[in-house]
Order: structure tokens, then C-alpha cells, then sequence
């Protein structure tokens, strides 16, 4: 039992002589007071988990001590005793936020027990605090990092729809923060007290996915030895994050969708419709028309997740974010492998720059690390990056020189948008050709999305 203090507070000597030998008894600090006016000074100097205080006093009674305790210290439990049993009195005091009330004589186990399970009660309740604190610090916007116009984007759609209830379909390639941004929504918002769920479609076997989805009945089916409550069930009133959402088997996807329609589902096995309220977010690194067009994911749910769309635009995409991103994931990596390494020095800095990161902000992290965890330096060096990125490096920068053509302009100048243009085709047709004329393994060569290849493609005719 933690030392808490507690005050009594008692205009009759033998009452507060009684509590102060029982509760020290039991290891508590204790002071007194003989009056509400007393009493009030007191706390304005001191702090205190619990207020014993008797009701009937002289001058200042206990429902205006009550009152006090709520305005000086809101966290402060207070217990009242009477010698005057009084129903309205009663709820008067709970009213005003009074834990419970005594009349005298009370039995000493009973008071005892409920000044031990009050100081329980608050200490959870710090405890909560603390937790729903230390979880919005770990995965609110805190944690998501960059302040280029693309991340800006997305700070503010987020802040537009924390506190909807809408479903939301978060896309981007991998490692570009896609739960962090769900877990962003559900801690920013009015669900942050309730459960956070996550689950990657394409980790849990096909078989298997249904019953940890929704739930199963004992003897649904070999193994099911008792009630299993589904993922959903355990979300009620909270937040279930459905990353790899594509990953879905079909037959799934229509009860997801039943359950989108009607706020129920049935466990395996059960023929008895279980409602519940969570809110859907969704994710997928992939090209979700394309598997539309393809058969593989239905376009009614798909209309039904998509409500709200939040794209995550791709590291090498905001190149400027990356030496914020570089300097919060080496505070971070300093804390786990317990070195102090003050910063990365600007030739390794312009090494990552220059890279384009196809694993994104994981992949960013992970050479962190590693940087870290080989530097015995002060300062991260470019030794201590992986080779492909030193190598990549001189490579890059003879490309970019190869590619970019002439280094002076002609004396009769040039036209820099057909320049472009004409180059970007040529690439397109280089890249088609690297692929067989598979448009999305050629798009998947150029790191670009299905769209903005197919876009690409119908604006030089090559579609």
C-alpha cells in the first residue's frame, strides 16, 4: 500500500484521535483538523489522496467542504461520515463528487476496506492518465515526422476527421508510416480511451482470418474448443486498423461489408448477430483499382472503406523531410542501444539525400541504426552507411549527368519543356521494353504507381 496522506476532518477530538490511530496503523501519513475552514487552509497548502470528513460541523459543514476540495485538488477523494442519517444528504454529497458516505457507528473493516479501495481507484485512474499520455506521445502526431507540403497534407486531413466516424483508406508504399497515421486518428480523437485493433490481412492464414475477424462458437469447427470473441468484438467502440486490406479473401470481404452496412456480424458458427461501433481504417501498399479491374477486390466495399482517402506520399518524394527524419530516429536508436552519437555528419547526410529509399522510412530507420550501432565516433561518418548507398552515390551522380544531356545551352537556346518531355518518353519506352510490354512491372521499374504510369502512357500516346 502506497504511503498516501490522508486528512481527517472532525470537530470532535475523539473521532479524529480514532482515525489518526487506525489509519497510521496501516501505514498512512495523517493529519487533522477540527473545522471545514481548517481544513480548506490546509489543502491550500498541502496535497492529499483522501478527505475523511464528518458532515455536521460548526460553521463550515462538510457538503461546503466537499465543494472546496473539488475547487482546490478535483483529484482529491472525499469520504463523508454523520451521525445523522439523511437520504437527500446523501445524494448531495455523491452529487457534488463525494466516493461514498458512512453513518456512525460504522464497523472499522468496512470504513477500512473502503479508504484502501478508494486510494485504488485513484491510483488506476494516475495510472490511465499516464498510459493514454505515454500512447499519444508514442503514436500521436508526434511521431509522425516531416513538414513538407505533402506531409502538411496530411497532418490536416487528419486533423479533419479525428473525431468522425468515417472510414478512411490510407494508401502508400511500404514504410511510409500507414499505421502511424491510423494510430494518429485514434489517439487524436474521441475514441482514443477506447481499444486501438490491428490487423494485417495478409499475416493471419486464409483459414484462419475469419475467426480472429469475428469471432467463433465452440465446435464451429475442429479446435474450437470454447467461445472466441473476433477482433471486432474486442474494438467495440474503439478503432480497427485493417492493414493489407487488398489481402483479403473474397468470401470475406462480403461479410466485411454486410457488417458495414448493418453495424453486425456472427461469430463462426453462430446464428445469433452480435452488434457492435468501431471505426474502420483501412490500408494497402498496393494498386487497389488494378486489383478491382483484376477481380480480386470487390468495388462496393472498396466504395465503402474509401470514404476519406489519405495517400502517403513516398520518402523520395520529400527529400527535405530526411534529415528530420534522420535526427528523430538517431535520438531514438541512441535510447535503444544505449550510445550517445550527437548527429550525422553533412557528407553522410548528403549521401542519404541523395538516395531514393524504395523502403521509405523504415528503410531510413534500419540504416540508422545500423549507423549507430557500428559509429564509435561522436558523429555518424559515411563508412558507416551501407555500401550500397556509397555506391549508389557516384552512380547517381553520373547519371543524372548522362541524362540530363548537354551541359551548355545552345547559343540559339532550347525549348526545356519538349527537352523533358522528349526524355521521359524515351524512358517510358525503355522501360516497356525492360518489362515485355507489362505496363505494371514497367511502372514498378520507374517506382511509380499504376496510375501515374497509365497516365503517363495516354499523354505520349503509348497507352
Amino acid at each position: 500500500m502506497p504511503k498516501e496522506k490522508i486528512l481527517v476532518v472532525d470537530d470532535e477530538k475523539g473521532m479524529r484521535d480514532f482515525f489518526e490511530i487506525m489509519l497510521k496503523k496501516e501505514g498512512f501519513r495523517v493529519s487533522t483538523c477540527s473545522s471545514g475552514e481548517q481544513a480548506v487552509e490546509y489543502l491550500k497548502k498541502n496535497s492529499c489522496g483522501l478527505v475523511i470528513t464528518d458532515i455536521k460541523m460548526p460553521g463550515m459543514g462538510g457538503i461546503g467542504l466537499l465543494k472546496a476540495v473539488k475547487e482546490i485538488s478535483p483529484e482529491t477523494i472525499v469520504i463523508m461520515i454523520t451521525a445523522y442519517a439523511s437520504v437527500d444528504t446523501a445524494i448531495e454529497a455523491m452529487k457534488l463528487g463525494a466516493y461514498d458516505y458512512f453513518t456512525k457507528p460504522f464497523k472499522v473493516d468496512d470504513i477500512k476496506l473502503h479508504i484502501i479501495k478508494a486510494l485504488d481507484l485513484k491510483r488506476l485512474e494516475k495510472e490511465n492518465l499516464l498510459l493514454r499520455r505515454e500512447l499519444k506521445g508514442k503514436y500521436g502526431f508526434s511521431n509522425l515526422i516531416g513538414t513538407s507540403p505533402s506531409m502538411l497534407a496530411v497532418y490536416d486531413l487528419i486533423r479533419r476527421v479525428v473525431d468522425t466516424k468515417t472510414n478512411i483508406f490510407i494508401t502508400g508504399e511500404s514504410g511510409t508510416g500507414k499505421e502511424l497515421v491510423a494510430r494518429a486518428i485514434h489517439y487524436e480523437g474521441g475514441r482514443k480511451d477506447k481499444s486501438f485493433v490491428a490487423i494485417n490481412c495478409g499475416a493471419i492464414p486464409e483459414n484462419l482470418l475469419e475467426s480472429e475477424l469475428f469471432g467463433h462458437q465452440k465446435g464451429a469447427f475442429t479446435g474450437a474448443i470454447a467461445n472466441k470473441a473476433g477482433l471486432f468484438e474486442v474494438a467495440d467502440g474503439g478503432t480497427v486498423f485493417l492493414d493489407e486490406i487488398t489481402e483479403m479473401p473474397l468470401h470475406l470481404q462480403v461479410k466485411l461489408l454486410r457488417f458495414i452496412q448493418e453495424n453486425s456480424f456472427r461469430r463462426v458458427g453462430s446464428t445469433e448477430d452480435i452488434t457492435i461501433d468501431v471505426r474502420i481504417i483501412s490500408a494497402s501498399n498496393r494498386d487497389v483499382e488494378s486489383d478491382i479491374r483484376d477481380g480480386n477486390f470487390r468495388e462496393d466495399l472498396f466504395y465503402r472503406l474509401n470514404v476519406i482517402h489519405i495517400p502517403m506520399p513516398p520518402l523520395r518524394d520529400r527529400r527535405e523531410d530526411i534529415p528530420l527524419l534522420a535526427e528523430h530516429f538517431l535520438e531514438k536508436c541512441n535510447k535503444k542501444l544505449g550510445k550517445d552519437i550527437r548527429g550525422i555528419s553533412s557528407e553522410a547526410m548528403g549521401y542519404l539525400k541523395s538516395y531514393r529509399f524504395p523502403g521509405n522510412a523504415r528503410e531510413l530507420e534500419n540504416i540508422i541504426e545500423r549507423g549507430v550501432a557500428l559509429e564509435s565516433s561522436g558523429i555518424v561518418l559515411p563508412e558507416r552507411l551501407p555500401p550500397h548507398i556509397l555506391e549508389g552515390y557516384k552512380g547517381e551522380e553520373e547519371t543524372e549527368i548522362n541524362l540530363v544531356g548537354p551541359t551548355k545551352i545552345p547559343p540559339d537556346g532550347l525549348n526545356l519543356e519538349m527537352t523533358i518531355e522528349g526524355f521521359e518518353k524515351r524512358i517510358l519506352i525503355d522501360a516497356l521494353r525492360e518489362a515485355g510490354g507489362v505496363k505494371k512491372k514497367a511502372a514498378g521499374l520507374l517506382r511509380l504507381s499504376f496510375r501515374s504510369m497509365r497516365y503517363k502512357l495516354d499523354k505520349y500516346g503509348l497507352g
